[in-house]
């Protein structure tokens, strides 16, 4: 039997206990044991009782935890030759042979000199008597899987890393209650933000929160005198009607001499030039504690899990690999590539070759650059000489989505810069039909990056009969020249109807752009859609409370969740918060799969659990309805434990959209403008939808998204979601102990 050996090093993050959680339910459910190595190198060297087994339940309770249950600890010992003895001693005595690190750049490193030094370090154990012959030859080579914990983002090789996402989700909260009390007092405040080596979180904190200026180490002002800069855009700013100046500095910070750039160095700047009282404000700590958001407990759930797989299936021939995400794939790059390449960066950044630094973050960390130094213009450039200006329309359809908001103000802006005029579309289509709309300004969009809803308004009105009349006349009269649909399916459909009139209707031959914004993420043509991701916040935030409340009394809970005949919310939420059982359309429920629930809860009730957490999409099966399974689980549950319902409703649309989905609006807006550009300007009428598929960014004409559509059970008719649901399963096993002969029916 293998045995898995899994350490967190180096500073923690949000999601290093949902990784340990995936990797030692992973390893036990493959038939591997697996061993908790305490408090980082420092316990692999030590040794002792800092190596030990962990069990199913030993994890249990540990996905919503910030931090590491495990410990963490930068280990001197472990940088010599002395230290890594000690410690290939202490793995061949615990019968080792496979070690998964969760940690940065310096950790991972680490691990492969491990393995690198593994056969003669075992030669000199042998040679020294230190350990047998039988177990040199039983362990010839040591296993290695990485996954990267840091919340600076600053791995190359990954998308994303291992509490990332959870940071962002404090510095913009934090933001975005200064930029409250900032603009009650108009007045400037300074927010520093972790990243030493990476702007990572200045720029898409800069991005998701409106802020006005953002200075990161990978590309420093371009100018000499940069602070005049700065000031000039923020009193243009002011003067244009801003009430507020916010300016977040990466640790890092640097100008092009590579001259360290302070918050409290830009505070002074500013309160010199701007004659105002500024303030600073130092995130610190903050930024790493506290509960792991919904994507970090997915994202860590996914990578770890891989990571057992990585080292299952490695051999002596086998190269260490990084598991990693690219969009919403766990991806295997060799470790020490990612590792080289990351310090080449650093490399980069410390000799001020600042355009390969750019270049070795990759394509989107460029492009949403390059979207922010739009976006903190406080007026947009004048239009060219000789530029044709288009008109271009912006609406909302469908149900309300956070970041809808945020998606418009991206488009508004970033259309006025390249010299277009932007209309906005009130009530959606109604407003199309009733020529009810209204010509954007720059300022007029200026607070909308962080607010929840739509300012437009929205409704699922989708066009027929004298409606087609109503609209033409309005395109013809406004002379527009392509429109922007941001929402859902009835978005789509009367995007659709609009094409389909062309024949009918000239003035519908203009490029339509479907931007996929829905909490219930079931458009096809983009895997990901805008307002899912808090949604889904929402609901882990909910049942977190729920769990509380549910552990205090020994109670079980049946939660309802959005999405119609959609299952995303529901399986993406069962993996985030650890529950039981997700029961979805797409599966159905039959009365063998109730009877096996049943049997699951108080088989698990009997053996001391003291909550269980059954989510349900609210059209999983027409008659096992919510009130219905509660009555049921009552029922049989007898004296084991009590049985509540909670029906989250709308709480799951509502609130401010989190970064992930301002970030992804405003990506998406860029790609949007840019595409209706170039359409109107070549004079193509094409109508398409644009989103993720995979890691990269696609144009789908509509016909093709319509052809990939149920629109029966309004989903897709390929979910990549679907694939998830055994890892799911098995997480939300109940563990060995529960394996007992008399109940092995219910397994």
């Amino acid at each position: 039997m293998k045995r898995i050996g899994v350490l967190t090093s180096g500073g923690d993050a949000q999601g290093m206990n949902a990784a340990l959680r995936a990797v030692v339910r992973a390893g036990l459910d493959r038939g591997a044991e697996v061993y908790a190595i305490y408090e980082g190198y420092q316990g692999l060297v030590d040794g002792g009782d800092l190596i030990r087994p962990i069990t199913w339940n030993g994890v249990g309770g540990i996905l919503q935890m910030g931090g590491t249950i495990i410990g963490t600890a930068r280990s001197a010992e472990f940088r010599t030759r002395e230290g890594r003895v000690r410690a290939v001693n202490n793995l061949i005595k615990n019968g080792i042979d496979g070690l998964i690190v969760i940690g940065g750049d310096g950790s991972l490193t680490g691990a492969d000199t491990l393995r690198t030094e593994w056969p003669s370090i075992m030669q000199e154990l042998l040679d020294t008597g230190q350990i047998t012959r039988s177990e040199f030859e039983k362990y010839p080579y040591l296993a290695i899987a990485g996954m990267v914990g840091s919340i600076d983002n600053d791995m190359w090789g990954t998308d994303i890393t291992i509490g990332a996402d959870s940071a962002l989700h404090r510095i913009t909260y934090a933001v975005d209650c200064i930029s409250s009390t900032a603009a009650s007092h108009q007045r400037a405040f300074v927010v520093e933000v972790m990243g030493r080596n990476s702007g990572y979180l200045a720029l898409m904190s800069a991005l998701a929160t409106g802020a006005d200026w953002a200075l990161i180490p990978e590309s420093p002002p371009d100018v000499d005198r940069w602070e005049d800069k700065m000031c000039e855009v923020l009193k243009a700013g002011r003067a244009a009607g801003r009430r507020d100046s916010i300016v977040i500095v990466a640790e890092g910070a640097i100008d092009r001499n590579g001259n360290p750039i302070s918050a409290e160095y830009v505070r002074q700047v500013l309160e010199e030039q701007l004659h105002e009282d500024v303030r600073t404000t130092i995130l610190g700590h903050v930024q790493r504690g506290g509960a792991p958001s919904a994507y970090d407990r997915t994202m860590s759930t996914l990578v770890g899990v891989a990571a057992v797989d990585e080292i299952l299936s490695a051999s002596a021939d086998s190269t260490p690999q990084l598991i990693g995400m690219k969009g919403n794939r766990v991806t295997r790059l060799p470790l020490m590539e990612c590792v080289e390449k990351t310090r080449a960066i650093n490399v980069a950044i410390k000799e001020r070759n600042f355009t390969e630094a750019m270049d070795l973050r990759g394509g989107g960390f460029k492009e949403s650059f390059h979207i922010l130094r739009t976006l903190v213009r406080a007026l947009p450039h004048d239009p060219k000489p000789g530029q044709r200006r288009l008109t271009l329309a912006v609406l909302t359809a469908s149900a309300p989505a956070p970041g809808m908001n945020t998606a418009l103000r991206a488009a508004v802006r970033l259309g006025l810069d390249r010299g277009h005029h932007i209309l906005g579309v009130n009530n959606s289509f109604l407003g199309l039909i009733n020529d009810d709309m209204h010509q954007f300004k720059w300022m007029d969009v200026d607070h909308w990056a962080s607010m929840g809803g739509s300012e437009l308004g929205t409704n699922r009105h989708v066009p027929s009969g004298k409606d087609f009349y109503a609209i033409a006349r309005t395109i013809e009269e406004r002379q527009i020249d392509g429109l922007l649909i941001i929402g859902g399916w009835a978005g789509y459909n009367a995007a659709m109807s609009l094409l389909k009139e062309r024949e009918n209707f000239p003035s519908f031959q203009i490029p339509i752009a479907c931007l996929p914004a829905s909490i219930n993420n079931n458009l096809p043509g983009s895997e990901l859609s805008v307002g899912a991701d808090t949604a889904l916040n929402n609901i882990v935030d909910a049942v977190n409370k729920i769990k509380q409340s549910a552990v205090a009394s020994r109670r079980c809970f049946v939660v309802e969740v959005m999405g119609k005949y959609c299952g995303y919310l529901a399986l993406m939420s069962m993996l985030a918060t650890g529950a039981e059982r997700a029961y979805l359309h797409e599966e159905g429920v039959t009365l063998k799969d109730l009877y096996h629930d049943v049997r699951l809860l108080n088989t698990g009730f009997e053996h001391g659990k003291r909550l269980g957490v059954m989510i349900r999409n609210e059209r999983a099966h027409p008659l096992y309805t919510t009130q219905f399974m509660s009555n049921l689980f009552e029922a049989e549950g007898g004296d084991l434990y009590e049985v509540r319902m909670s029906v989250l409703g709308h709480l799951q649309q509502g609130g401010d959209p989190t970064p992930f989905d301002r970030i992804l609006a405003t990506r998406y807006a860029y790609r949007c403008i840019r595409f209706l550009e170039e359409e109107a300007l070549a004079g193509r009428d094409t109508v398409a939808c644009l989103g993720v598929q995979g890691s990269k960014y696609h144009v789908t004409p509509l016909e093709e998204v319509i052809r990939r559509y149920d629109a029966k059970h309004e989903r897709p008719k390929e979910q990549w979601w679907m694939d998830l649901r055994p890892i799911a399963q098995m997480l939300a096993q109940p563990g060995p102990q529960y394996y007992q002969q008399d109940h092995q029916d219910v397994w």
